[in-house]
């Protein structure tokens, strides 16, 4: 079965990257090495330097990926001279030149069957990047940017197929208990649906949640923030069944780890 398309064009994604890739490199630049033990909020015993440390790392291995059309045998999970900030410069900057060299509707390996083009990884390096700048603003003590209507409503989609749909899976997890959520933000609806041995998500048309055993609803910032386990219960809206919206939080941590 082939991915959903998304819901921004491609063109958007790679600029969401090299955007949020210079956020993410403006709040480091200010906040190492001093912040560098700063633990990030919603992501226990992982601290600044490490995300930022992370962010290098996942650069470079997608950059590596895509230009030789293959998984790398071999991550790079540190800078040679030790300067963070340096490290995700030079990474973001091969990342972004070699994505814009490919067609993304071009064929390429990637780790999701649904979706085998260099438009996967614009996507996901897109939320890769976004959601890991909001840890490095949040763990300095930063004003958090904002992030666009579409483009965390897009996270939120891929979130749902790619995290919830296909990596609980590889990951041989399911709920013990069957159920299903609704989405709402946006303008947008989803239904994830959880059972023993599936987990599957699906767009809607309208919100038509009778099916729902329970209903999450917000802003699409609130949402996609939400779904990543980076902002509590209290930013979104739930209604319907709590256990069932808290069973769907705790299937994502695993999931998007």
């Amino acid at each position: 079965m082939s991915a959903p398309i998304p819901l921004i064009d491609h063109g958007r994604m790679l600029d969401v990257v090299g955007i949020e890739g210079e956020l993410l490199l403006d709040a480091a630049g200010r906040a190492l090495p001093h912040a560098a033990h700063n633990p990030v909020p919603g992501c226990p015993g992982l601290t600044l330097g490490e995300t930022v440390r992370h962010v290098g790392a996942v650069h470079r291995v997608t950059r590596q990926w895509v230009a030789h059309d293959q998984r790398p045998e071999q991550w790079q999970r540190a800078p040679v001279d030790g300067d963070l900030v340096t490290f995700v410069r030079s990474g973001l900057s091969e990342l972004v030149t070699e994505l814009e060299r490919h067609d993304p509707a071009a064929p390429c390996d990637t780790w999701w069957p649904a979706d085998r083009s260099h438009g996967f990884w614009r996507r996901r390096m897109a939320h890769e990047t976004t959601v890991h700048r909001v840890d490095v603003q949040a763990s300095a003590g930063m004003t958090v940017d904002p992030i666009d209507d579409p483009v965390a409503l897009d996270g939120i989609d891929e979130v749902l197929f790619l995290w919830f749909g296909h990596r609980l899976g590889q990951l041989g997890m399911t709920s013990p208990q069957p159920g299903a959520v609704g989405i709402s933000a946006g303008g947008r609806y989803w239904l994830a649906v959880f059972e023993l041995g599936r987990s599957t998500a699906r767009r809607m048309a309208e919100a038509d949640f009778t099916t729902a055993d329970a209903v999450v609803s917000g802003e699409a910032l609130a949402v996609y923030l939400w779904m990543w386990g980076r902002a509590p219960d209290q930013s979104v809206s739930i209604s319907g069944e709590p256990d069932a919206a808290a069973q769907l939080w705790a299937l994502l941590r695993p999931a998007t780890q």
